[in-house]
């Protein structure tokens, strides 16, 4: 994304009273489920329609004298994901990476957490009862992880969607970080 910096978190949080934060987090799980009884999904990872129509994570704006950018994260987690996941804790442990913007100046903070696949049923589960459902958050989406054998189907067509921010490529640097998807297949989903 034209612009956008990356930063140490040291960094990020030593920008000042003029830069505002904004937390979000990828979940995700083991699947061992099979679609249509042969294609492996390997990881249920989830994102979430937005007001705006642009596919996101969960999360929002924090605000420091708060507390910490975990603290904000896990409130905004809590607004907008409901009680599913009251037993799902981010620390400082799942942070990935911060990216700074020239313009309207906000540091975007992204976490990963690997949860059971028992957990992350629960988050989708209770969602549509949170403070947020229907207003900020219009429903979750689990990422197709696979390509089918036209090469189009499954997460390349996935990802010709509209992603907020830098939500894309946080996305496909994730996947491959942690491995969630087999090795080479993002190279069918490079942007053309």
């Amino acid at each position: 994304m034209a612009g956008v910096r990356r930063l140490e978190l040291a960094e990020a949080l030593a920008l000042g009273p003029g830069w505002r934060h904004a937390c979000h987090a990828l979940l995700y799980a083991p699947d061992p489920g099979k679609l249509f009884g042969r294609i492996p999904l390997r990881y249920a990872v989830l994102m979430q329609m937005r007001f705006d129509g642009r596919l996101g994570f969960p999360g929002g704006f924090v605000d420091l004298q708060d507390g910490s950018l975990e603290d904000g994260l896990n409130r905004e987690l809590d607004e907008e994901l409901g009680e599913g996941v009251a037993s799902v804790r981010l620390g400082r442990a799942d942070y990935r990476s911060s990216h700074a913007g020239p313009a309207p100046r906000v540091v975007a903070h992204f976490y990963a957490k690997r949860l059971t696949l028992e957990q992350l049923t629960a988050v989708e589960r209770a969602a549509p009862r949170a403070r947020d459902h229907g207003l900020e958050v219009m429903g979750l989406v689990r990422v197709p992880l696979y390509t089918l054998k036209d090469g189009v189907g499954g997460l390349p067509a996935f990802l010709k969607n509209s992603f907020i921010g830098t939500a894309r490529e946080q996305l496909l640097e994730t996947l491959q970080d942690l491995g969630l998807v087999e090795p080479g297949s993002l190279k069918l989903s490079a942007p053309h």
